[in-house]
């Protein structure tokens, strides 16, 4: 394109994506001869040491001060340490996706690595055959929410962003889909794609704790107003339908613990309709009160707040 460097034109290139996807098939490739544990040790290792030296060490630091004035230094230090180490896990665990995925029996949905809580409410959303809306946070590993929902035959479509290199996001969306079923790529057309499932009674999973920058709500997250993304409560206002909040948690374990919420009640207007704005701050409220409880285990480095 006319006016980018040599160097931007070469990592746009459909050679720079043949190699940068080779290499990274070749890691996945590596990750999988050492094992989960042993890769999990491997990777957690190198994030911890190389982690410090990268903008967003710096970026997540300051953001944690703020978030947690009260902590001590050693406090913050820990939360720190530990979004690196559950960032270790969650690269490890997407190569070995699969092998999680086969791991978890709907039938026994409170033993084994994978334990369920509102089990009762995922099956009523299953069976009513209405549409819903379930909103998640990057917190432990949030992909496995998606793979649980289609394991118990819940009809979900999952909206997300394609990596730029199109080799990779070949390989991610085959993946993903084959364990989570419909998913939307970001961009044009997804709104009328998300229209369509809940059109049907599909139930839209969104990860809702990242910057928007485009038709954001300024809604306050741990006392500093951060763009947030309004979907969720618009979408709950246009169908009148029920939105539920859904989380993972890693356990002391090792384990992964999933809840599904009962039914926010958001806020409404004059009119009896679902306020957008007070439901946004609403929504932003109860990822704020997941994150206190795990500080160390949701993705702090995102540039949460950056206007």
């Amino acid at each position: 394109m006319p006016g980018q460097s040599l160097g931007a034109r070469f990592t746009r290139s459909a050679f720079f994506h043949r190699i940068s996807a080779g290499v990274l098939r070749a890691g996945m490739g590596g990750v999988h001869v050492l094992g989960r544990e042993r890769a999990t040790r491997v990777v957690s290792g190198l994030l911890r040491t190389a982690g410090p030296l990268l903008p967003e060490h710096r970026m997540a630091k300051a953001n944690i001060a703020a978030s947690f004035p009260e902590k001590s230094e050693a406090e913050r230090a820990a939360i720190l340490a530990g979004a690196w180490d559950n960032f270790a896990h969650v690269i490890v665990e997407f190569v070995f996706l699969e092998e999680l995925a086969a791991g978890f029996d709907p039938a026994q949905p409170t033993g084994g690595p994978i334990s369920v809580e509102g089990l009762d409410r995922f099956l009523k959303l299953r069976d009513d055959g209405k549409p819903a809306i379930i909103v998640a946070a990057h917190l432990a590993n949030w992909e496995i929410l998606g793979v649980v929902a289609h394991k118990f035959g819940l009809k979900t479509a999952l909206p997300f962003r394609a990596p730029r290199n199109l080799q990779l996001a070949a390989d991610v969306l085959a993946q993903r889909e084959a364990l989570m079923g419909t998913l939307i790529e970001s961009g044009r057309g997804a709104s009328f794609e998300i229209a369509a499932a809940l059109d049907r009674g599909d139930h839209l999973g969104m990860l809702i704790d990242q910057r928007l920058n485009r038709h954001a709500v300024d809604a306050p997250f741990f006392g500093r107003p951060a763009l947030t993304n309004p979907m969720p409560a618009k979408l709950a206002r246009q169908y009148e339908c029920p939105v539920h909040g859904a989380r993972a948690v890693r356990r002391p374990d090792g384990g992964l613990h999933l809840e599904l919420t009962p039914e926010l009640t958001l806020p409404r207007d004059a009119d009896g309709l679902i306020d957008v704005e007070a439901s946004t701050f609403a929504i932003n409220r109860l990822v704020e009160g997941w994150v206190r409880e795990h500080p160390d285990q949701w993705f702090w480095l995102h540039d949460r707040w950056r206007h």
